[in-house]
């Protein structure tokens, strides 16, 4: 399940993608237009902001914008950077594997051989749409 954290997060982003506006956009109105708590949005945003896909300004006329066209913004990477790993046991992460501590030996296990596809997946599915995709559904 998706943390609030992300939602609201990937609808920030949709939101500025889709937005008209030439220049930043202020966390305010993001935060009116899909009800979000503005402290909480400020932190999400930072977040996004540290890892590459927005860009912010300060001061009167300030706010978050895009750094990246949409198209090049894949929601694999806005996933992992919010929520983390993809994977939904660690035996089966590519970016933060963990052996499992009750597993003598994951070659034979038949639940990280089901989680194993489930990751490939969800990962094929979030390689393949950007925010551009979102912006436009």
């Amino acid at each position: 399940m998706l943390s609030k954290k992300t939602k609201y997060g990937l609808k920030a982003l949709v939101f500025i993608a889709k937005s008209n506006c030439k220049g930043p956009i202020q966390i305010k109105t993001i935060a009116e237009h899909e009800n979000i708590s503005v402290k909480f949005l400020e932190s999400i945003l930072l977040t996004l902001r540290k890892n590459g896909f927005l860009g912010s300004k300060k001061g009167k006329g300030g706010g978050y914008y895009l750094i990246k066209r949409p198209v090049e913004i894949r929601m694999v990477d806005v996933i992992r950077v919010l929520e983390g790993p993809i994977a939904m046991l660690p035996c089966v992460s590519l970016n933060f594997y963990e052996k499992c501590e009750d597993c003598p030996d994951e070659s034979i296990c038949s639940i990280s051989k089901l989680m194993t596809q489930v990751r490939d997946c969800t990962l094929k599915v979030l390689r393949d749409n950007t925010l551009d995709d979102l912006a436009k559904k």
